[in-house]
């Protein structure tokens, strides 16, 4: 592999990275307070890029309000995350996960047949915003403006999650949920709020993220199924519930996506799929496993 394609392979990795690591970003925090693996996640990431494409259509008029709708899409998921969490998810916190995933997956469900109803069924595309409709050129290689974007915004998600869980004391506090819920109320934490609050940022980083990869996707009811199994495996490859696990499989996922793209052209996804099955045969645990949050 020449200098030139392998340099392209890794950025195109981090691009590809990036992406899964925004969709699975509130999928591991959920995860790692509520022990919950949400179905619906996809589903309401699509709903985030609908939110999105009703605001700024298919020709956003600059960068701004294009990052401003994504914002009001994870507005908007997270009212819906908190509606879920008291009509679902709150009624089964202490009971067998089989229920939860058969909960979330009709919320699924759900959500597919609102988006039909509201949106329909065509397929709709969204243009990226005119600052990042073109290339940068960095010597003989051309790196898409919208690709650097991504990679931007999932190191900003993933600084913003990694100090927020990890320097401030909210983060202690939502560690000693994780840990110890009975305990923590014992000692004064309103552990319920704590839970839905997780609920609430959990969904709104799945709408954020559906609104700021927008312009990467073909809209359609279909649309949630498109990097949910990707964010699946960084969540687990990286130890269930773990945000740094999660970012760092995210990128390592990515390049090898990107790579197998480059040398086994034919058979996509294949060598991932290989990948994480001989990974999780070797260290099942995942790249931090054991360390929650």
């Amino acid at each position: 592999m020449a200098p030139i394609d392998l340099l392209f392979t890794v950025l195109n990795g981090l691009s590809t990275g990036m992406a899964v690591f925004l969709v699975a970003a509130g999928l591991t925090l959920i995860f790692g307070i509520l022990k919950i693996l949400n179905f619906a996640h996809g589903a309401f990431f699509m709903i985030g890029a609908y939110v999105a494409y009703s605001i700024i259509g298919s020709n956003p008029s600059s960068l701004w309000i294009f990052i401003l709708a994504a914002l009001v899409a994870g507005v908007v998921v997270a009212a819906l995350g908190f509606v879920a969490d008291r009509i679902v998810l709150r009624r089964l916190r202490n009971v067998d996960e089989a229920y939860m995933l058969i909960a979330t997956f009709a919320v699924v469900l759900i959500c597919s047949g609102v988006v039909k109803l509201i949106w329909g069924v065509n397929y709709a595309s969204v243009n990226p915003p005119p600052l990042l409709d073109g290339a940068i050129a960095a010597g003989p290689l051309f790196i898409p403006s919208y690709s650097l974007f991504v990679i931007v915004a999932g190191f900003v998600v993933y600084l913003a999650l990694d100090i927020a869980i990890h320097r401030t004391w909210i983060g202690k506090l939502l560690q000693s949920v994780a840990n110890d819920g009975w305990m923590s109320g014992l000692l004064g934490i309103n552990v319920p709020f704590a839970l839905t609050s997780t609920v609430v940022v959990s969904f709104m980083l799945a709408g954020l993220a559906g609104g700021l990869l927008l312009a990467n996707q073909t809209l359609s009811p279909i649309l949630g199924e498109s990097y949910l199994l990707l964010a699946f495996m960084a969540v687990i490859i990286g130890g269930l519930g773990n945000v740094r696990g999660a970012f760092l499989a995210s990128v390592l996922l990515g390049v090898i996506e990107s790579g197998s793209s480059l040398l086994i052209p034919n058979m996509p996804g294949m060598a991932t799929y290989v990948f994480v099955i001989l990974f999780l045969l070797v260290k099942p645990q995942g790249l931090l496993g054991g360390h929650r949050i």
